[in-house]
Order: structure tokens, then sequence, then C-alpha cells
């Protein structure tokens, strides 16, 4: 599933997580999730808002334990130290990061001195780890984002008088497409800022894609000029459809990353393909080779568009014992694929992947997610699911 940010009013954590719930998340699950982890003295409600004539879901936090501050390694023992899978707490750990790292470099100090002071109270840390909970109930592969409103004027916080927008949440957002409004309020938060850029993989319109769903989540205040919600937009992404189309076949231009590693501690390599994978890799492959004098070693193989490049071959440098990396620009041929969703008699309606061939014939493939999470929920071996998916979504 991919997910769209339409961030024309802003981002903040209580709009993405009521965008969220607006999408179908349910509420007693995310309450549910929470009992996993060491968080107390706090309650989730969730309303209707109408902001401009638009109905969206209206996240607050009802807090009855008032501690307000936090240093990094408060949150990074309480995050990876709880129960839920370690898909949502790197996700939340990636969004802290990033608020993490704006703060060190506003204030000249280390990462780990930083103390959370607003954002390290018990909301913020709901619509960090609600956001990368909804994100994985709502099997989210992929995250866009249009560009992003920021707002005027002057904020009070901790420290005092700030401008609109805040140090921290500019910081956050360098690099990434933003536009000034002249709207008095502050629209997109630090908290809103760092869940899209940890999230989003590119920015700009809304892609090729085919819309399933659409979520609306309110801001706190009801604008004059535009509605203050923000839309998140799910479904299905074109994904062969970015090349050029010939005799039924796709061609587009990939770049190929390539590094070779002989003294890293091998349990470190599912890690280091994981980061790839949510870094924007399109394909890797690890690979026995031997070295000079005869030294084993892996080589390290990425595909990833060009866009994706730069951040691929930071990942590898800093996640692995690697001392370089190469890189270069290929063409590749690839059928026309997306994901549909299909009936299926004995798991109800699935995504699956239709692939068509360079003939014109088409045909259907269940996705491994898929299968995994229908495997555990049924208590069957993964093999039966893909067998019973092959055959019931074919009849």
């Amino acid at each position: 599933m991919h997910a769209h940010f339409d961030c024309f009013a802003g981002i903040s954590g209580d709009m993405t997580l009521g965008a969220f719930i607006d999408l179908g998340v349910p509420v007693d699950w995310l309450k549910e999730q929470f009992d996993r982890i060491p968080l107390a003295g706090f309650q989730i409600i969730a309303d209707r808002a109408i902001r401009q004539g638009i109905s969206a879901r209206k996240v607050r936090v009802d807090i009855s334990d008032r501690q307000s501050s936090r240093t990094w390694t408060d949150i990074r023992r309480l995050i990876t130290t709880c129960a839920l899978s370690s898909t949502v707490k790197k996700r939340s750990l990636s969004i802290f990061e990033h608020i993490a790292r704006a703060e060190a470099d506003i204030h000249h100090t280390t990462v780990e001195d930083v103390h959370f002071h607003e954002l390290g109270g018990i909301d913020a840390m709901v619509d960090i780890i609600g956001t990368a909970l909804c994100v994985s109930h709502l099997d989210i592969r992929s995250v866009t984002a249009s560009r992003i409103a920021l707002g005027t004027g002057l904020v009070e916080c901790r420290h005092g008088t700030l401008p609109v927008p805040s140090p921290a949440t500019l910081s956050i957002l360098r690099d990434i497409p933003v536009y000034g409004t002249d709207i008095g309020h502050e629209l997109t938060t630090p908290t809103g800022a760092a869940i899209v850029a940890a999230l989003a993989d590119d920015f700009g319109p809304l892609p090729k894609m085919k819309v399933k769903r659409i979520g609306y989540g309110a801001g706190k205040r009801d604008h004059e000029t535009i509605p203050n919600v923000l839309r998140i937009i799910i479904g299905h992404e074109s994904t062969g459809q970015r090349g050029e189309e010939k005799n039924g076949v796709w061609r587009e231009s990939v770049a190929i990353i390539e590094t070779v590693i002989d003294d890293m501690n091998p349990e470190i390599f599912g890690y280091v393909m994981e980061q790839l994978y949510r870094d924007g890799a399109l394909d890797v492959c690890l690979i026995p080779v031997y070295m000079k004098k005869n030294r084993p070693g892996t080589l390290i193989q990425v595909v990833c568009r060009p866009d994706k490049k730069e951040a691929l071959v930071r990942c590898l440098l800093n996640e692995t014992t690697s001392l370089g990396v190469r890189f270069y620009s290929v063409q590749r041929d690839i059928l026309f694929r997306e994901i549909v969703e299909m009936t299926s008699s004995s798991y109800g309606t699935v995504p699956v992947k239709r692939v068509v061939t360079a003939e014109g014939d088409a045909r259907l493939a269940p996705e491994y997610e898929t299968c995994r999470k229908i495997a555990i929920k049924h208590a069957q071996p993964i093999r039966v699911v893909y067998e019973t998916l092959l055959k019931e979504i074919g009849e």
C-alpha cells in the first residue's frame, strides 16, 4: 500500500494520528498496543470535527502524568525495551532521531545530551509511536508527500517566544520542499515535520496510483482561509509506469551500488538489508565472493532509482565497515506490475501482485508480506497460505 501526505495546511502529530484513524485504524487497537509500552497516565480520545465543511478526526491525549522532559537516552530506552514489533520501534526511533538531531544542531550540543521538553511529553510520544503503529497496521510500504505548508508569526514554548516556523521545524525540513503562507499560526510542528521527513521517500504532486481510501486529520484551530486538515491518501501505486514502454516492456534507468566486505560481523547483514530497503532500495543482494589473499567476503549489491542513490550510499557507509562504494547507471527492462485486490474464499480480500507479460497475458502472485500475516493470523504454514491463495485467486 502507498500513502501520500497532502500537507496543504501543514502537518502535526495529532493531525497525522487523526488522519490514520479516519483511514480505519481502530482506536481500541491503538490503546491495546500502547498497553505494551511502559507509558501510563493518559487516554486517547478521537472525536469528529468540521474544518471548512470537511469532516475530520480530531485526536487529543488527556494526560494525568505531566512529565514534560525526557532525554534522547530516556526515549530510546523506552522504545527499544518495549514489547512492540522491531519495525514499529525502528520507525518510531527514526522520527525521534530527526527531532534529536535538529535540537542538537540548534543548541550546539550532542544528540545524546538533547532534552526533549514539550516533545518529550506523553502526547508527543503517543503521536509518534501511534503513527508508526498505524503505518504497520495499514501495511503501508511507501510514502510520498506534497510540499509542506508553513505558517507565520510567533509561538510560545519552554525556550520562550520563537518565530514561526520554529527553528526545530525548519532544521528538520532542510532539503525538503516547503512554502510559506500568511496564516498567523504554526501550521507545521516539529513533530509533524519529523514524521513526514522520516516516512516520505519523495516530495511532489500526487503520484500515479489507484486511490483506495482518504483520511482527514483535524488541526486544533479552524482557519478562516483554508481547511485546517491533513489529508492522507492511500492506494496502490503503479510501480511499472516510471519509464518508457516498448513492445509491452517498460524500460527505465536505475543505479547499482556495490561494496565488498570481509571484516564485519555477519549478524549485521540482515539489519543492513532492512535499512537499505527502508531508504528506498528496489533490490538488495548479498553475494559470497573471494577477495585478495583468498579471503571470503560478501558483495552487497543494491538496485535503486537514481534519486535514492545518495541516501543509500550514506546508509552503506554508516551501517557497514565498508571504506568505500562504487556505483553506476544501467537500464533495465521490466514487465508492468501493479497491486490489485482479489477475493479468496479462505482469507477474504487480499492484495496480490498482477503482472502483465510482453504478450499481454496477465498473471497473479501473492505477496510475501500478505502471506506472512495470514499465516500468523490463521496459525498455518506460509507454504499452505501461498498455495491456497494461488489456487483461489485464479478461480
